[in-house]
């Protein structure tokens, strides 16, 4: 858990094996923005344009998407997301918090079709966002990579 008597500012990640959604939050007034995607190769971000990223925005902390299966059981990705946090807890010397993650894509998608009109599977920076307000809604739920 952290300490929510300052404000903090929070990155958020929906890690995908092709693009990584990324949003923005903080903890005083406990909203997030959908902030951009970056690509990912085969699992593999792109290094440079996060590094980038977090230069420009200095989060204290990082919450990433845990892709958990309807029953709670942790789905084939859920292990690579965890890997994925840990890289950033270990990289950039930050604490990395994991969040559930179910149905963000699917509202996300809805979104995003009422904000253009048209539906687009670019909803990974929406997700990200989805999963950041639940987090900064509910600290206390964010577990350990």
């Amino acid at each position: 858990m952290h300490d929510c008597t300052k404000t903090k500012k929070v990155l958020g990640f929906d890690f995908g094996k092709k693009q990584i959604g990324i949003a923005t939050g903080q903890t005083v007034t406990h909203t997030s923005s959908a902030l951009t995607i970056v690509n990912a190769r085969n699992g593999i971000p792109d290094w440079v344009s996060l590094d980038k990223i977090i230069m420009d925005w200095e989060p204290d902390i990082f919450v990433v998407g845990l892709p958990l299966n309807m029953d709670l059981t942790e789905s084939d990705l859920s292990h690579e997301s965890r890997k994925f946090a840990l890289s950033l807890q270990n990289r950039f010397g930050r604490k990395a918090e994991m969040m559930d993650e179910r149905l963000t894509s699917r509202e996300a998608k809805e979104q995003r079709r009422t904000l253009d009109g048209k539906l687009s599977n670019k909803v990974d920076d929406l997700a990200a966002a989805l999963i950041l307000q639940s987090w900064l809604e509910n600290p206390s739920l964010g577990q350990t990579p």
